[in-house]
């Protein structure tokens, strides 16, 4: 599988790594990607961590699991590769940009420009099979990802976190509101994105406390 993990982050996550239940999922991941096909490619599953290390992460965005169709999933949630047509919940995402910020649809939808930034696109759960959407929620990644979120949440100070509909806001729900700022609203889903996501100002309410707090604001 090859997988490999940003030092700053493998650090902290060490301990994470030698419980149990990691050592569970890793044999259930690796029998998954032995016997099928599963999205992101094996290279790719810790893609978030390593294109956005620990001491450079300014905003946390939650998403559920991995896009499971061919070409799309690399490792950062709502994002694709290039070329790739842009998924209902990601045309929502850039529609709300647009009507927040001005900036006008890109030209792809792979958003490794904001994991430059700062910005952790982060999946709740870090690997699925092909066409099968949740199908490796409940086997450990949750677990993982909480444990993400809260050494982020305890060592730093003034992130952002961006929360969209019910999941991500249960998965959030610890985080200290007098040290982080969070954002909550509906998911950019097309089911949803009429209730709640559209005109929720997150992209320039992010960028608003990021200078406040004497950070350089995100070019979404």
């Amino acid at each position: 599988m090859n997988v490999q993990i940003e030092e700053s982050w493998k650090t902290r996550l060490q301990p994470e790594f030698d419980k149990e239940y990691f050592r569970t999922l890793t044999d259930f991941v690796r029998n998954e990607y032995k016997n099928g096909t599963v999205y992101p490619p094996g290279r790719l599953i810790f893609n978030a961590f390593n294109l956005c290390p620990f001491d450079k992460v300014k905003v946390v965005i939650i998403g559920q699991d991995p896009y499971h169709g061919p070409g799309q999933a690399h490792g950062l949630c709502f994002s694709v590769n290039d070329g790739v047509p842009f998924p209902p919940s990601l045309q929502n995402i850039f529609k709300e940009i647009k009507n927040d910020m001005g900036a006008e649809m890109p030209a792809t939808g792979n958003l490794t420009r904001w994991a430059q930034q700062g910005v952790l696109l982060l999946n709740a759960t870090l690997t699925v099979r092909a066409h099968q959407a949740g199908s490796h929620q409940g086997h450990g990644w949750e677990s993982f990802t909480d444990a993400v979120i809260r050494i982020l949440a305890e060592e730093k100070q003034h992130l952002v976190f961006i929360l969209w509909g019910a999941y991500a806001q249960r998965k959030g729900a610890f985080i200290d509101r007098n040290k982080h700022l969070v954002l909550t609203s509906a998911h950019p889903s097309p089911l949803s994105a009429y209730h709640g996501f559209f005109g929720n100002k997150h992209f320039s309410r992010a960028n608003d406390y990021l200078k406040e707090h004497g950070e350089t604001p995100i070019e979404w």
